[in-house]
């Protein structure tokens, strides 16, 4: 199974599917809120929500949805990064709502080999996530660290520090 990408792996215009969704509960985003202390009634008062917002229901926390999705994306994107370097742009273009499944999609905007070191280089990405009727709730740019393969296998190759069973 592949977990993340060598910089030689990224092509620009390359877009990634990320699998699978996720459902989002109400649990989900009220947990969510409550770690990270953001105690807006818009997501955790149902009945403020209902009695004085246009949506009439709580709206997930953005933060959720962009953190779910940057999440989604490791396995395909940044699986192998040594850094996220920078989140360039964050935009939450519509709600979610409990019981929404959101989607998520990356694809290669720039692959730039490192001036300072031969081993890596920078991979420039958008996230974007979609509810489950095809609507665009969320889109991210970023920059991520990636190593070379030659990075990669000079510490240990796709399963570093993995130890092998003994008895």
């Amino acid at each position: 199974m592949q977990f993340g990408r060598y910089f030689e792996d990224f092509e620009v215009g390359a877009i990634y599917r990320h699998w699978p969704g996720k459902t989002v509960t109400e649990y989900d985003d009220h947990l969510f809120c409550l770690l990270t202390m953001n105690h807006h009634p818009l997501h955790i008062n149902s009945h403020f929500a209902e009695a004085t917002t246009e949506f009439g229901r709580n709206v997930v926390v953005g933060n959720y949805v962009y953190s779910l999705l940057l999440g989604m994306s490791v396995q395909d994107v940044s699986g192998k990064a040594i850094a996220n370097l920078e989140i360039e742009s964050l935009r939450h273009v519509k709600p979610t709502f409990h019981g929404d499944t959101i989607y998520g999609e990356t694809e290669v905007l720039e692959v730039t080999p490192s001036k300072s070191k031969d081993d890596r280089g920078v991979v420039y990405v958008e996230t974007r996530g979609y509810k489950q009727d095809g609507q665009i709730v969320c889109i991210f740019r970023r920059k991520v660290l990636v190593p070379k393969r030659s990075y990669g296998d000079a510490r240990g190759g796709e399963q570093p520090a993995r130890p092998l069973p003994h008895a």
